[in-house]
């Protein structure tokens, strides 16, 4: 049996980088709110957080209040001369 003298070369798995996951646009705001600790602040599926508030009901509003926004800037038409 003769020796296997003709190989394909194949570089190291650290020199291969690792496929990018293609960005996905978002389809809608999905908003909700998240306590940390005695706060409670308004997070959206954008990366959009709120600010920090003691009282639920006001992190709701600005939950609203971003979605109601974001609603207007994607609905809008451009002006047409």
């Amino acid at each position: 049996m003769e020796p296997h003298i003709v190989a394909t070369p194949v570089p190291p798995l650290d020199a291969v980088p690792p496929p990018r996951p293609q960005p996905q646009p978002p389809t809608a705001h999905t908003t909700s709110t998240a306590d940390r600790g005695s706060f409670c602040l308004a997070v959206c599926s954008c990366g959009w957080k709120g600010p920090a508030r003691r009282s639920r009901d006001l992190a709701r509003k600005d939950a609203t209040g971003h979605e109601a926004l974001q609603t207007a800037e994607t609905t809008q038409t451009p002006d047409t001369p």
